[in-house]
């Protein structure tokens, strides 16, 4: 949440802070400002999105070669000017971006006001600035480096900032604790971003900060430390992204992009992990941990919002077959409950950006209690990937926009690999059945593609429901998640009420919800629930609802008995979630795009959530 740019070198600093501002707002785009030195600070900043402040500075002298950039996501105070980032210390020593939220700042902002400091904002942000101007001027041997680290231990929260002292020209001094930020390294030039993102256009040579360090950067240099003064070692990463990641192309918005993405980001994802022969699944990052996998007494997997359906789906297929009890919870409860766990226990912790704050702790505090931790994500560097025992990259690519996609089902294929091989290595399938499961999985790129090039139909399909108000999405086994994701989908960008139920637990409430206003979207492909799930749209039927149904090619049986279908390929029920969540995810699409909605950036959301 909320994105920081930064540029020091020979090159103009503001064309470079505004280009990365726009591939930030994914990030947040309740407000955004940027800072630019040249003999001496300036700032710029206005509530509203990257094009507002283009349109705020136009007539602006920019010019400088360090700047530093903001795009928010409000926590702190509303998205307004006056609690925009950069913010500037009381007497202009400092500026300063920053994401994340400083729990102490109450208790440090009435120390401050004691001490004569008075504040504009009603943001975290200016505690901490002002903090850092407080310690450099208080003491004679306190230059910018010091007070960023004296004001940063008596900091109780998660940051990630980017600092300009005013008498100490040519400096960024960049700093993070539980909110990333990367370190681009080109010829006698750095970038700082929140994410690799607005570097890529520069360099694929990144320095991933860790918890706790501190970077001084000229043009010329970066140095390394801690908080505490201890030098780091950094390590250089080449970042495997280009140009065309970051760009719509022929599409509308980058969410419509990504749906289309998916034949290649889910072969992406199993590529390497399936042999050549399509005999064997390979997972090279979990090769040292396998055993403990197998010989699990539970697995237990973290998430939150899509990253748990993924979970819910994970939760089915494991036990299903690999007959390993599996708990799914949502890591913004596991971390605070008091949870039993023993050396027993293996904890997966699923994060598209592999930064989540309420993940990310929750996998800190089950390494604590001695589990085997594992991460699915899909940022090579992240956070959960260093610190993990283990782990699987999804292979997605960047997702720019906010609802994800490809990056579900990214993850469910992963989940499919990791149920298939533990199924395998603990002969609860056989040898025939276990290739089976392997083709199908294979073949999925293509079946999607199949699906895809019904969208028109799709499309007409959303047009008969886009002014409705609610929606229920029923499903049943695995996929009960999916409808769990296509409800998330459609309340995400269209801001439609909608919510997902296991139909079996509809008439225990959800049934009395049912009129002839009612969309109820049911997941209905042939798999052994069918049956049931015929039964329930009976129900619904009886009480006038109108049933969208996802069903089996070729199933005719239910054409007369709903309103309207989206048919997906017949496929073996272990895989048919990567299929049946396709056209919900171009239903929800098409119904907020009629309804005039933001689909990239839907209100009040933002991309990664790195704060709590």
């Amino acid at each position: 949440m909320c994105g920081i740019v930064g540029y020091i070198g020979d090159k103009n600093a503001y064309p470079i802070l505004i280009q990365g501002l726009q591939r930030l707002e994914y990030r947040g785009y309740d407000s955004a400002g940027v800072a630019i030195y040249n003999g001496s600070l300036t700032v710029h900043k206005c509530k509203g999105r990257v094009a507002d402040l283009e349109r705020h500075i136009a007539d602006k002298d920019i010019s400088g070669c360090i700047g530093i950039g903001h795009t928010r996501w409000a926590t702190h105070g509303e998205p307004n000017d006056r609690n925009a980032h950069p913010h500037t210390s009381m007497n202009g020593n400092f500026v300063l971006v920053h994401n994340g939220i400083i729990e102490n700042y109450a208790e440090l902002k009435a120390d401050l006001k004691k001490n004569g400091i008075t504040f504009q904002s009603d943001t975290d942000t200016e505690v901490l600035v002002n903090l850092i101007e407080y310690f450099y001027q208080k003491g004679e041997e306190v230059n910018a480096e010091i007070a960023v680290r004296l004001a940063l231990s008596k900091v109780v929260g998660a940051y990630g900032i980017a600092v300009i002292c005013k008498n100490e020209k040519d400096q960024i001094i960049v700093a993070r604790k539980g909110s990333p930020l990367v370190i681009g390294i080109g010829h006698g030039e750095y970038f700082i971003a929140s994410d690799a993102t607005p570097i890529v256009s520069y360099t694929n040579s990144v320095i991933y900060l860790n918890d706790n360090d501190v970077a001084i950067i000229t043009k010329d240099s970066l140095t390394l430390k801690t908080v505490e003064n201890t030098p780091v070692a950094f390590k250089i990463t080449k970042v495997d992204m280009t140009i065309g990641d970051l760009e719509k192309g022929d599409f509308e918005h980058f969410m419509l992009k990504e749906i289309f993405e998916q034949p290649k980001t889910i072969e992406d994802t199993f590529r390497g992990r399936i042999s050549p022969d399509r005999t064997e699944i390979v997972l090279g990052g979990l090769m040292d941990v396998f055993p403990k996998l197998v010989n699990a007494r539970r697995i237990i997997i973290i998430g939150c919002g899509t990253s748990w359906h993924a979970a819910l789906v994970g939760e089915y297929l494991i036990e299903e077959y690999a007959r390993i009890p599996v708990e799914v919870e949502y890591a913004s409860e596991f971390r605070y409950r008091n949870p039993i766990l023993s050396a027993e226990d293996v904890v997966i912790a699923i994060s598209q950006s592999g930064e989540t704050a309420d993940t990310l702790a929750a996998l800190r505090m089950a390494k604590e209690n001695g589990a085997t931790i594992l991460g699915i994500c899909n940022v090579v560097g992240s956070s959960i990937a260093r610190e993990t025992d283990g782990g699987v990259y999804t292979h997605a690519g960047v997702e720019i926009g906010v609802a994800s996609t490809k990056a579900f089902t990214a993850q469910v294929t992963v989940m499919t690999l990791l149920a298939l091989k533990l199924a395998k290595e603990r002969g609860k399938i056989s040898s025939e059945v276990y290739l089976n499961l392997i083709q199908e999985l294979s073949e999925i790129p293509g079946k999607v593609k199949s699906i895809l090039v019904k969208h028109p139909h799709i499309k007409s399909v959303a047009a008969k429901y886009k002014d409705a108000s609610n929606a229920l999405y029923l499903g049943r086994g695995c996929l009960f998640p999916v409808a769990l994701e296509g409800a998330l989908k459609l309340k995400e960008i269209s801001y439609m009420h909608a919510e997902g139920y296991a139909a079996g637990e509809m008439k225990h409430g959800p049934i009395a919800l049912v009129d002839d206003n009612l969309p109820v979207v049911v997941v209905a492909a042939k798999d052994h629930y069918y049956e049931k799930i015929v039964s329930n749209i009976q129900e619904v039927k009886a009480r006038k609802g109108n049933i969208i149904a996802v069903v089996t090619e070729g199933d005719d049986g239910l054409k007369g008995m709903v309103n309207d279908l989206f048919e997906i390929p017949k496929s073996h029920p272990v895989v048919t979630p990567l299929l049946a969540i396709i056209p919900l995810q171009l239903f929800s699409y098409y119904i907020a795009v009629m309804r005039g909605c933001d689909v990239d950036q839907p209100r009040n959301l933002a991309k990664s959530v790195t704060v709590e």
